[in-house]
Formats: C-alpha cells, sequence, structure tokens
C-alpha cells in the first residue's frame, strides 16, 4: 500500500516495520516515480503549511534541530506529512528511526524503545516516525507512552485519519496535534513548476503549457503527489523538448478532462445548475453536475455548505430529514474525506432532489426580518420577560404566564407576539410533503393561541 507522505511512498526498497535506522529511509534513485525524487530538501521548498511553518513555530523549531516536543501530523494525502518528517529525519542526522503501522507491532516499537533509551544515556536523541499511526491498535499506541512522555524518543506520527477517533487520548495528550491542510492552487502550481526546471525534474527539458498547468492543479485536488504523477504520466508521451499541451493531459491521465475554472464562470454556472437542479426535482441533472466538481477537483466542503443551505431554503419542513441528511454529509466530508466522501455528497444530493420541495422556511425568516428590518420592534409582553431575579414580579415581569404544560391540550390562549404584531403570518405551509400535516392544523393552532378559536 502507498504511504501517505507528500511525495509517493517513503523508503527505497526498505520494509519499514523492520525499524529502518538513519534518513536512508528517504533516499530514492534516479529511477523512482517524479513525486519521491522531488520530495522536497528544505524548508524552503515545502509549499503550503504556512500556518505552521512560520518563525517561531513549534514545527518549524522541530525541522531546525531545536523542537522537544513529540508531534503528530494530521492531514490529507499529499500534503506534506512524510516530507516534514523527513527534514526532521535530516536535521537530527542518523538518530532517526522509521516505522511503519502496516508492518510492525509492540515487538518492534519496544525493541525501538529499547535501543533509543541506549542511545539516550550516551547523549544521542532518537526520533520515531510512524506512518499510518491510525492503524496500530490501542496496545500497540500504549506501548509508545512512556518513552514520548520521558522523551526517550521524539515521536512524530502520520495519519489520514482524525486523531480525535484514532489516536488514544493519552498518547495525544502527550503530542502536539498539527492539522496540515491540502494546498491551494499557488502551492500546486509552485510543485509543478519546480518539477519542470529542477534536475531531480525534469530539467527544462521539456515545457508546460498555462492550460495544462491549470488542469493539472484542478485534478490534484489540493494533492501534490497526485499533481507530480499526473505530470509525470502525461511528459512521457512528450518527446524531450516537446510541449505537455492541454491535449496531452486529456489523453494520458485517467480522468476525463473537466472545464472548470473554481474562480471563474465555470464555477459559478455549475454550482448554480446543480442548486436549481435539486431545486427542480431533476435527480439525475443533479447527480451530473455533482460528479463534473468532484472530478474538477471542487473543495467537497464547498459543496456539502451548499446541501445544507438548500435542505432548508427549498425543502425545509416539507421533509423535516433533509436538514440532517445534509448536515451529515458535511459532518462526514469532515471525517473521512475524499474520495469516499463522494457517496455521502451523492447520498444527500439524491435525498434532496427527491424531497417534495418547499420555500416556507426562507419566507418566514425574511418576513420575520422585514418587520425587525422597518422597526417593529415593540417590548416583550410583559409577561414574556425573564422573572428569575429578585424584584422582577415588583416591576410586572413574567407576572400572568400561563405554562401551558399546565393545560390538557398542551396548547393556551396567550399572547406571545409583541403589541401591534398580533396579527402577524410569517410561516405559511404549503401542500408538500410534511408540510401538508403541519397546514391541516397550523390554523387551528393559531386560532387557539390567539384566542380565535370557534
Amino acid at each position: 500500500m502507498e504511504q501517505e507522505g507528500l511525495f509517493g511512498p517513503v523508503g527505497s526498497g526498505e520494509t519499514a516495520g523492520s525499524g529502518n535506522r538513519g534518513t536512508s529511509f528517504f533516499e530514492v534513485g534516479a529511477s523512482a516515480p517524479l513525486a519521491a525524487r522531488m520530495r522536497p530538501r528544505s524548508l524552503d521548498e515545502v509549499a503550503g503549511q504556512e500556518h505552521l511553518l512560520g518563525e517561531g513555530k513549534p514545527l518549524r523549531r522541530l525541522i531546525e534541530g531545536s523542537g522537544a516536543a513529540s508531534v503528530v501530523l494530521y492531514g490529507p494525502p499529499g500534503t506534506g506529512k512524510t516530507t516534514i518528517a523527513s527534514l526532521i529525519a535530516k536535521a537530527m542526522g542518523q538518530n532517526f528511526v522509521a516505522l511503519s503501522a502496516l508492518s510492525s507491532g509492540v515487538k518492534e516499537v519496544r525493541a525501538v524503545i529499547d535501543e533509543a533509551r541506549r542511545d539516550l544515556v550516551r547523549g544521542e536523541k532518537t526520533v520515531l516516525f510512524i506512518d499510518e499511526v491510525h492503524r496500530f491498535s490501542k496496545t500497540q499506541q500504549d506501548a509508545l507512552l512512556a518513552a514520548v512522555e520521558n522523551r526517550t524518543v521524539l515521536l512524530v506520527a502520520a495519519t489520514t485519519e482524525n486523531p480525535s477517533f484514532s489516536v488514544v487520548a493519552p498518547l495525544l495528550s502527550r503530542s502536539l496535534l498539527l492539522k496540515l491542510e491540502s494546498l491551494d492552487e499557488a502551492g500546486l502550481r509552485a510543485v509543478i513548476d519546480r518539477a519542470m526546471a529542477d534536475e531531480r525534474g525534469f530539467n527544462g527539458a521539456l515545457q508546460l503549457d498555462d492550460d495544462a498547468r491549470d488542469q493539472l492543479v484542478l485534478l490534484a485536488g489540493g494533492d501534490a503527489r497526485r499533481a507530480l504523477t499526473y505530470l509525470e504520466t502525461a511528459a512521457e508521451a512528450v518527446e524531450p523538448g516537446g510541449t505537455i499541451t492541454l491535449s496531452t493531459v486529456r489523453d494520458n491521465v485517467n480522468r476525463a478532462v473537466v472545464r472548470y475554472d473554481r474562480d471563474g464562470d465555470q464555477h459559478y454556472d455549475v454550482v448554480s445548475a446543480f442548486i436549481k437542479s435539486i431545486r427542480g426535482s431533476d435527480v439525475d441533472a443533479a447527480l451530473h453536475y455533482l460528479a463534473r466538481m468532484i472530478e474538477a477537483g471542487e473543495d467537497p466542503r464547498f459543496i456539502a455548505r451548499r446541501l445544507v443551505i438548500h435542505a432548508s431554503e427549498d425543502i425545509g419542513m416539507a421533509d423535516p430529514t433533509a436538514l440532517q441528511t445534509a448536515t451529515a454529509a458535511a459532518n462526514a466530508v469532515q471525517f473521512i474525506g475524499m474520495p469516499e466522501a463522494r457517496l455521502a455528497l451523492a447520498q444527500a444530493t439524491i435525498h434532496l432532489a427527491t424531497a417534495p420541495k418547499s420555500p416556507g422556511v426562507v419566507k418566514a425568516i425574511d418576513r420575520a426580518q422585514a418587520d425587525v428590518r422597518a422597526g417593529r420592534v415593540p417590548p416583550v409582553p410583559a409577561h414574556l420577560r425573564d422573572g428569575h431575579y429578585e424584584g422582577a414580579k415588583k416591576i410586572g415581569s413574567a407576572v400572568g404566564y400561563v405554562y401551558p404544560h399546565d393545560d390538557p391540550k398542551g396548547v393556551v390562549t396567550q399572547q406571545y407576539m409583541p403589541d401591534g404584531l398580533e396579527d402577524a403570518v410569517y410561516y405559511e405551509p404549503t401542500d408538500h410533503g410534511a408540510e401538508k400535516r403541519i397546514k391541516d392544523y397550523l390554523g387551528r393552532l393559531r386560532a387557539l393561541v390567539r384566542g380565535r378559536a370557534g
């Protein structure tokens, strides 16, 4: 299985589970994939993560060899977790051990700690890098606790899973939790351009059209490794001295080229068509536009936000479960990430597109806010005011309030609206879905509450 570092599998034919010592774990040959060859060799070459690598930040101190805190690096694939570990390894010299949770057990962990304890007596500090730490069992993670707390080892753990769910709490409390973010477009362009010019990459032997670069950025979806993998695939089809064009990318990258610009008209046109297709109950069209956004590398959090908004704006009380589904999809995007989160987005899209529609919620709050903005804000009726303080009743607050649960019906005639707004009606349910049931009794409910029941 591919390691989740910034630039492809870590190591060069070594078995991480055996406890590789020294920075050779990160060394690669000339025949290694472009993504592995282009792993940054210094802080200056790291793209993105400015929020963690600024002057004085703990992660920067670690990379510069002066930090002492263990860290858990959490973030999507291709954001630099293994790269950062390699830079820490370089700063620490040969006192570095790498384990992979895929092939290491408690025995290997304890052996590393025992050797690190002996090294520490000689004044040598050991950095222990564990890739995919979320795959370690609780027992394996517990085996690290004492060594991390006593600083027998400096732990650098990497994971694509939310550590709150995948790393035991005692280990988290002994480490800095640092979240890496997907690379933005500028960061991805810098990664691609460096590969085109650097001697470890194409060394200027090829040219890259702007359209092709932009498409590679979109297809990468914030993942530097993916961007370089696609670039290498396209470059294999070009003769030395040639140019990688948009057509080259289209013909050689095993994904359709989607005309989509997250900062331009395509972004707004496609998301507009997506929402209007859901509102119009065309589930197939909605799925088509969802697929276009996913394939173009649109931020899945943006898609999820639009679904949550739409669930209330155009469905509302006609199907109250639509908001639950959309919110669950948004949580799934945060929890599991892409590509698996596409399933939750698709499920929410199908639910919303096939649900009965109503603009009742948005109209209701718009009408209420319009009254407030127009200055229709009379005082709160005295019997509804707070009465939980000494002297409240002396000024009439909470006096005369009728507790609805004391009535067998659970509803009593009582003024809730301020004076002057007694007849205001903001929410008007439709005959669609669950709102029909609400509409059938809302008129009677209002009449009873407002004292107009026959």
